[in-house]
């Protein structure tokens, strides 16, 4: 019997990567009815990172009710896994899909709530903790997530910063008091797919500002303003988090969850791979299927289909890629282990209408894709 691994990762605002697995697996189907199609949907630390550790481990979705980036109430997901590991998405409560459109300020958003779901987990008794930290609206170092656990960041009146990257330019003191005595006693682990330091033109603020709506100006305002606030780090608490590869992502966040709760940056891709015991999986596999909604240069910095690809090549599996877009070439593809890559995209569409029928769209090409390589295998 044929034997298909589905691991795709989200195909952003279209599909969910457990939606696209299902995909996959029913382009299999319509053309190898009997074969083994083993979904398996994943995350490198971003969107799905809880979807995809309950579905490896086991466990139940929690709510809390925070401050979402800009202080208004949201109901935020996270999971707490049969072994008592709590898992949280950051942009549950400080990501940008929260924001109306048009009210994205990284001047002014905040990570407070994600500090209050990692208080949730303590409460929960969780000592070991897995943080995602993709899609965020914020700039602020973790600043918000380090006050929501109880650190006192002062300027030089002794007054409590107010929520937003800016206001750390204002830093004068960390206070830490008042800060949470179980982040000592617990272990945690970032889920990162980037490698940016904190500061300077590869940066958060110059490089994933724009995407939140920072204009070069504002960028510019920002990344004095973390130089600043790495700079009382380092002096008030003794570590030195600015140049540290991936103290960058999510608007700095990697740097304050380093700083304040002494956590340990990992690829996620590599976490959730060794959670889902992917390596295992492949036992038997005649070939991998995965994909994104764009596969393109940054899809090389630790994104799922390269992080599938490299254990998948390892133990000699074909792997086939789909995305939205393909924008890589074929000689870079084959060099991370990806045997061909697929864009979904059958006509010129809009950008609307391919995300609406991104599930119909992935389905048929990887029908057609799957036609052709059982017709290769005799």
């Amino acid at each position: 019997m044929v034997r298909i691994i589905a691991a795709p990762d989200s195909f952003k605002g279209s599909l969910t990567a457990a939606t696209a697995a299902e995909c996959m697996a029913r382009g299999v189907k319509n053309v190898l009815p009997d074969a083994e199609v083993l979904q398996v949907p994943l995350s490198d630390g971003g969107e799905g990172l809880v979807d995809a550790l309950l579905a490896a481990a086991g466990g139940t979705v929690l709510t809390k009710k925070v401050q979402g980036p800009l202080g208004e109430p949201v109901e935020a997901r996270f999971g707490l896994l049969k072994n008592g590991v709590a898992v949280i998405e950051m942009a549950a409560a400080s990501g940008l899909l929260l924001l109306p459109e048009g009210k994205s300020n990284p001047l002014l958003t905040t990570t407070y709530g994600t500090g209050e779901l990692i208080r949730a987990a303590l409460d929960l008794q969780c000592r070991r903790i897995l943080l995602g930290v993709g899609g965020s609206a914020t700039n602020d170092g973790g600043a918000g997530m380090a006050q929501a656990l109880g650190y006192s960041l002062l300027d030089q009146a002794g007054r409590e910063l107010p929520p937003g990257g800016q206001f750390l330019a204002n830093l004068d003191r960390i206070d830490t008091g008042g800060a949470d005595r179980r982040l000592r006693e617990t272990e945690f682990i970032v889920a990162c797919d980037v490698t940016n330091p904190l500061t300077g033109e590869n940066g958060a603020s110059r490089v994933y500002g724009p995407q939140k709506g920072a204009t070069p100006a504002m960028a510019a305002v920002l990344d004095a303003a973390l130089r600043h606030f790495a700079a009382i780090i380092r002096r008030d608490l003794g570590i030195d988090v600015e140049n540290v590869p991936g103290a960058g992502a999510a608007g700095g966040l990697g740097a304050g969850l380093m700083a304040f709760a002494d956590a340990k940056l990992v690829p996620g891709i590599e976490l959730v791979l060794d959670a889902v015991n992917f390596n295992g999986l492949l036992d038997g596999a005649d070939l991998v299927l995965t994909g994104e909604g764009s596969l393109d240069a940054q899809s090389f910095s630790g994104k799922v289909p390269v992080g599938v690809a490299a254990q998948a090549s390892r133990r000699g599996v074909p792997v086939l890629a789909f995305a939205g877009t393909v924008n890589a070439g074929r000689r870079h593809l084959q060099q991370v282990g990806i045997t061909a890559a697929f864009s979904v995209m059958d006509r010129p569409l809009s950008l609307v209408e391919a995300m609406q029928g991104a599930a119909s769209l992935l389905e048929k090409t990887v029908t057609e894709v799957i036609s052709l390589w059982a017709h290769c295998q005799g």
